[in-house]
């Protein structure tokens, strides 16, 4: 098996998660976000919104800033350095790992089995 598909398992699932993937690719456009837009951008839902967050905090991934507006709480997102490099690293191993499937189906891939059917070893 070729090593392309070895990288796709090897994946960071604390970024590769798609709601937490949406919200540090979102705030990587954005020096900060506060809670409410953050939400808007990734339409989760407050409660999957905070959860996804306390993850990415607990990776040190973003940085998460609590404090009042007058009598409202108002909760401030960013990405860390760590976070920073971590969406960067993230988005160019994708695109090389797009490059290395494209270039392995041009290359002639192995002939996926038939359904219900055992793959021999032959072609």
């Amino acid at each position: 098996m070729p090593r392309l598909f070895e990288e796709l398992a090897e994946l960071d699932r604390t970024l590769h998660e798609p709601a937490r993937l949406a919200i540090v690719t979102g705030l990587s456009a954005f020096e900060s976000s506060d809670f409410l837009s953050l939400q808007k951008l990734t339409g989760l839902t407050p409660g999957n919104l905070s959860v996804h967050l306390t993850k990415l905090e607990q990776a040190g991934l973003v940085a998460i800033e609590k404090s009042f507006q007058g009598r409202k709480p108002r909760t401030t997102v960013r990405l860390t350095r760590d976070g920073h490099a971590a969406v960067e690293g993230y988005w160019q191993r994708m695109d090389s790992l797009r490059r290395q499937a494209h270039r392995w189906r041009a290359n002639g891939s192995p002939k996926a089995p038939a359904p219900g059917r055992k793959r021999t070893g032959r072609s």
